[in-house]
C-alpha cells in the first residue's frame, strides 16, 4: 500500500521538461594591480525530456548580481546661490554590479509577475523599504543610483545580448568594469516560454584580489599605521624623485 502510494505521488509531479546544462569560461575573476576589466563568456545548453516546443519560442534570460550593500543618497539644490544637500534617502540594499542579458526584449521574454517574483529586472534587484515621510519621491533616489550605476557601467540590460541556436543552444558574455568590488557575484539562468519562467539554474562566480593588490588591501586592514607610514614613505619618494628629474632638465 505504501509502495502505490508513493508511485501515486511520483506520478503526480510535474516533470521537469527542460533544464539548463551551463559552463562558465572562468568562476574566478582576479583583480590585480593592473586589472582594467575582464570578459565572462556564460554558455550552456537545454536538456530535455521531451520533444521540443515551437511556439511559444523558447528564450533564456541569464543575470550576473555583485554584492548587495547599502546605499545613501543625497539631493542637492541650489539654493541663495550654492549647492547643498537637502534630502536623503537610504537604499537598503542596491548590488555593486548587476548585468541582465536577455534573448529577446525584456518585456517579451519575461512578465511583470514572474520579474516580481524573481527580482530579475534592474529596479527590481534594489531593495528600498523605508524612507523617511519628509520625502515623497523617494522612488527617485533608488533611480539616480540605477542612472549613475549605468554610467559607471555596473549595471547593464543586454537585451538581445543572449543567443539561442535552435532553442537547444545558448551563449552571451558579459563586461565587467574595472571597478569591479571583490565577493560572490551570484549568476542565474532562467528559461522561459510565454513570459513564465520554466527553469532556473544557479551559480557563483567569484571575485578577489591576488598578488600586490591584495597584500596593500589586506595591509590596509590588518595594519593600517603601517599601510599609512608606507604610503607616506612613497608619496616623499615620489615628490622627491620628481623635483630631482625636474631639477636636472632645468639644468641640462
Amino acid at each position: 500500500m505504501l509502495r502505490l502510494l508513493a508511485l501515486l505521488l511520483l506520478t503526480a509531479l510535474p516533470l521537469r521538461a527542460e533544464e539548463v546544462v551551463l559552463g562558465l569560461s572562468q568562476d574566478k575573476v582576479a583583480i590585480t594591480a593592473t586589472f582594467d576589466g575582464s570578459e565572462i563568456l556564460i554558455f550552456g545548453a537545454v536538456k530535455r525530456e521531451a520533444p521540443i516546443v515551437a511556439d511559444p519560442p523558447l528564450h533564456v534570460v541569464i543575470t550576473v548580481s555583485g554584492p548587495s550593500n547599502p546605499v545613501t543618497v543625497r539631493r542637492k539644490e541650489r539654493k541663495f546661490g550654492i549647492w547643498i544637500n537637502t534630502d536623503s534617502v537610504e537604499v537598503d540594499a542596491a548590488p555593486a554590479f548587476y548585468a541582465v542579458a536577455t534573448s529577446a526584449p525584456f518585456n517579451q521574454v519575461l512578465s511583470n509577475v514572474e520579474d516580481q517574483r524573481y527580482g530579475v529586472s534592474i529596479p527590481r534587484a534594489i531593495r528600498s523599504v523605508g524612507a523617511p515621510m519628509e520625502v515623497a519621491d523617494a522612488q527617485s533616489f533608488s533611480e539616480a543610483v540605477i542612472r549613475i550605476r549605468t554610467q559607471q557601467g555596473l549595471y547593464q540590460l543586454l537585451e538581445g545580448g543572449v543567443q539561442v541556436d535552435q532553442q537547444t543552444l545558448f551563449r552571451t558574455s558579459i563586461t565587467m568594469p574595472a571597478n569591479l568590488t571583490e565577493g560572490a557575484h551570484p549568476t542565474r539562468i532562467f528559461l522561459t516560454r510565454g513570459g513564465k519562467v520554466v527553469s532556473k539554474f544557479e551559480t557563483v562566480i567569484d571575485v578577489n584580489k591576488v598578488g600586490l593588490e591584495r597584500w596593500l588591501y589586506d595591509m590596509s586592514r590588518q595594519q593600517p599605521l603601517l599601510y599609512g607610514l608606507m604610503s607616506l614613505a612613497i608619496a616623499i619618494a615620489a615628490g622627491w624623485g620628481a623635483s630631482a628629474a625636474f631639477r636636472l632638465i632645468r639644468q641640462g
